[in-house]
């Protein structure tokens, strides 16, 4: 049986800021919870915050987490429902007192307490920085939960410390028990994208039956630190160890998950069934974390604008190059042409089609300059004056703007020692919270064996997904996909097989990148990682799919040679 004991049963209602709105009554009413968690931040949020702050510096706060406690907090009061989310983005502060006075409005008395301590945008970091938040764990939510705190509010914490710090917190967890911690980090990394856990976002989803509403995924947490992933009865989707194994490689890299309370090791993970809409998570393998802390950066990075022609029917390739031609001959005549011009063709195009859309194709402008005038009227009028001027069938999917900003992301690194993590207690207190201890020495580098090779015999050309599923996602401007078989078979050919040269061959946009593979035996899984695919990251939307969110189905539509055994 996993762990001893009763488990904290601890949910999730939200995996970024707008997901959907009445998850948090879902939670409160479907099951039986003792926390609730919300995770409402991400790289791009972190930007989109940071420009509310500008505007008033009272904000810089997930509003959507008030108005969703406004019913949600006397619910979770009425059942005994601690709440946990990271809400409170770039003023922590700010959203604890709003809760407050939420409480006394509704007549719902609560206590209230926050962790600070994240925000080190004055740290000298250059010019142009708007944020510079340090990836916390959940030491802090514990010292507040162990205070008597009935909802907790943070910065930027990791997302798996909303789960790690309740846990701690719950069974007396001391920095140094490592592989329980670890347990709770996967179990938290799992339920951080809230419905990606229960269905959303699967690559066999066809499999899972009704995914209309897919229900928000619960951890039961032991005291040892195994876990087993369900959701609320009744809920849509389906919990099966592919979804959870599919969620367990979504933005991870290699066998090692460093975090600033432990360094979980993923290719100690093990998943079985636990009976329907249970999956059983156990043998986690902690170790020390780093000495030192992530840093999220965020700069405004210029201005950018865009125009997509559609070309159709014959002669793709001369109409491409006639408008593109004399796009580049306006540009080249504007007093402040501008600095980035890049083009792209999608030949989605289908000859002797039936619909007119699948006889198009799709030619992309994107111009980015730190000057708006740049990308402005410079690059707009230029493309609606050649209206009656360019290809046979000239018109564009939207008309050009002015042009807007965009973001840039940049991890950097500080040490540990230099970040003052602050747990502020219901009544007030403000309590430092120490680091955890770093590793002593350099650790050994993983080396994970391959299985025995699948023994040769006829192949068929056919999609790669036709064995494997995959999730890719982005982290700053590095994409990550990971990709694993469902039966041992399958294993033992695609280890060998998906090797760093054939997914470059696979994914040519890879091609000249630094790709690194990550081998997890006990997931039946591969994890690579793209350096630079994504330019500087979601919010300059260098790419057609900015954050590489369906660069694993593209994987997966590439036709390989599998073995007919497999198929």
């Amino acid at each position: 049986m996993t762990g001893a004991g009763e488990p904290l049963r601890i949910g999730n209602a939200s995996g970024f800021y707008g997901d959907r709105f009445d998850a948090v009554r879902e939670m409160l009413t479907g099951g039986p919870l003792d926390v609730l968690t919300g995770d409402y931040l991400a790289e791009l949020t972190m930007l989109i915050l940071g420009r509310d702050r500008l505007r008033d510096p009272r904000l810089g706060y997930a509003k959507t987490f008030l108005r969703q406690l406004e019913e949600g907090l006397g619910l979770a009061v009425e059942r005994g429902v601690k709440i946990v989310a990271n809400a409170g983005g770039l003023h922590p502060a700010g959203l604890a007192e709003a809760v407050r006075e939420l409480g006394a409005r509704v007549g719902v008395p609560v206590r209230v307490a926050h962790v600070e301590g994240d925000d080190l945008v004055g740290r000298g970091w250059g010019e142009g920085v708007l944020t510079a938040n340090a990836y916390l764990g959940g030491a802090g939510i514990a010292e507040c939960l162990r205070a008597g705190a009935d909802v907790v509010v943070t910065g930027r914490v990791t997302d798996a410390a909303l789960v790690s710090g309740p846990a701690a917190a719950h069974f007396g967890w001391a920095a140094d028990d490592h592989d329980r911690l670890a347990g709770a980090v996967v179990a938290g990394h799992v339920l951080e994208c809230g419905t990606q856990a229960t269905g959303g976002n699967y690559a066999f989803f066809e499999e899972l039956g009704d995914l209309r509403r897919p229900g928000f995924p619960v951890a039961e947490v032991y005291g040892d630190g195994s876990a087993v992933i369900t959701k609320h009865p009744g809920t849509g989707g389906a919990v099966t160890v592919g979804t959870v194994t599919a969620q367990l490689l979504y933005e991870t890299g290699g066998a090692r998950y460093p975090g600033p309370e432990v360094t979980a090791r993923l290719d100690s993970v093990r998943l079985t069934a636990d009976g329907p809409d249970r999956v059983r998570i156990d043998g986690v393998c902690g170790e020390a974390p780093p000495a030192t802390l992530k840093v999220g950066l965020t700069r405004m990075g210029g201005w950018r604008n865009e125009v997509v022609f559609v070309l159709t029917g014959l002669d793709i390739e001369a109409k491409a190059a006639l408008v593109r031609g004399q796009m580049e001959d306006a540009l080249a005549r504007a007093t402040r042409p501008p600095g980035d011009v890049s083009w792209s063709l999608a030949r989605t195009d289908h000859a002797d089609a039936g619909v007119q859309e699948e006889a198009s194709a799709l030619l992309r402008l994107v111009v980015r300059d730190p000057d708006p005038e740049a990308v402005g009227r410079a690059v707009s009028g230029a493309a609606i004056e050649l209206a009656l001027a360019s290809y046979p069938g000239f018109h564009v999917t939207a008309p050009p703007g002015k042009g807007a900003p965009y973001g840039v992301f940049e991890a950097a690194y500080v040490a540990a020692e230099d970040v003052r993590q602050v747990a502020v207690l219901p009544g007030g207190e403000r309590v430092e919270i120490a680091h955890a201890p770093a590793p002593v020495g350099e650790s050994a580098a993983v080396e994970a064996e391959l299985p025995v090779p699948l023994a040769a015999g006829p192949t068929r050309s056919a999609p790669l997904g036709r064995v494997v599923g995959a999730r890719s996602g982005d982290k700053g401007g590095s994409a990550n996909v990971g990709v694993w078989a469902r039966t041992d078979e399958a294993w033992r050919w695609l280890a060998h097989e998906l090797t760093v040269t054939v997914f470059r061959q696979l994914l040519p946009e890879a091609a000249q990148l630094e790709v690194r593979r990550a081998v997890l035996p006990n997931l039946r899984a591969l994890n690579f990682t793209v350096e630079g695919l994504l330019g500087a990251g979601v919010a300059s939307q260098a790419r057609f799919d900015p954050q590489a969110k369906a660069l694993g189905e593209w994987l997966r539509s590439r036709y390989v040679e599998i073995p007919e055994v497999l198929l």
